[in-house]
């Protein structure tokens, strides 16, 4: 059963190979749901036929074993890109456009250019030949390596900002609403790089305007 789920992730990856196609980019994104931080995108070219026993969607994955993938998909992997939008982009442009642009700059990052990419749902206009798969993260091999790396890559950058922030709860969370984040936010206020277009922190700063951000850094820095 192992054997078949591995040959399924390979699927759309082989129908390539028939083509001599080898260069293959799985790329997705995490980050679309938090109310701070950026999103983040990676773009990975693993080997040929390549396999990682148990390796699927970073969702499916327990903390531990998405660390033990990204050290070995770090280690294994032809070629990867990592592309970061932060909020204030995210803002501007709304979350799916920021998503699409983290995917094009996780291209963009890498040392080797891909002759096709395998996309989570995303259609991408980067002027190399792309296939989206919805679901792609439990589809593909590809992908699924793509979405760990992400997902691992924006977890730690949420760890660092709990060691700035510590009393918003960042490194449990990871930003997204939780009830312990939304009682945190409104305790604390928001910082600069909350996603003020997101509803619960629109919220606040319609109900208590600019003066709590600048309140909430005196706090932080007493």
């Amino acid at each position: 059963m192992k054997k078949r789920i591995e040959e399924d992730l390979l699927k759309y990856e082989k129908d390539l190979y028939k083509e001599n196609i080898t260069l293959i980019a799985g790329v997705d994104e995490v980050g679309r749901g938090p109310l701070v931080g950026p999103v983040v995108a990676t773009s990975v070219i693993l080997p040929v036929n390549y396999k990682l026993e148990g390796l699927t969607d970073s969702k499916k994955l327990s903390e531990k074993k998405r660390e033990l993938f990204f050290d070995i998909l770090k280690k294994d992997a032809v070629s990867i890109g990592i592309g970061i939008v932060e909020a204030e982009v995210i803002d501007e442009i709304n979350i799916y456009e920021a998503s699409r642009l983290a995917m094009i700059k996780a291209i963009n990052d890498m040392d080797i250019k891909p002759e096709h990419i395998l996309s989570d749902a995303m259609p991408l206009d980067i002027g190399i030949s792309n296939t989206p798969i919805i679901h792609g993260d439990a589809l593909s091999l590809s992908i699924a390596a793509a979405s760990v790396i992400a997902k691992v890559t924006r977890d730690r950058m949420m760890i660092e900002l709990d060691k700035e922030y510590p009393m918003y709860g960042f490194s449990r969370h990871k930003g997204y609403p939780t009830k312990e984040h939304l009682a945190n936010l409104e305790k604390y206020g928001i910082l600069d790089n909350y996603r003020k277009s997101y509803k619960p922190v629109s919220n606040i700063i319609y109900r208590e305007g600019s003066g709590k951000v600048e309140q909430n850094k005196e706090v932080v820095n007493e």
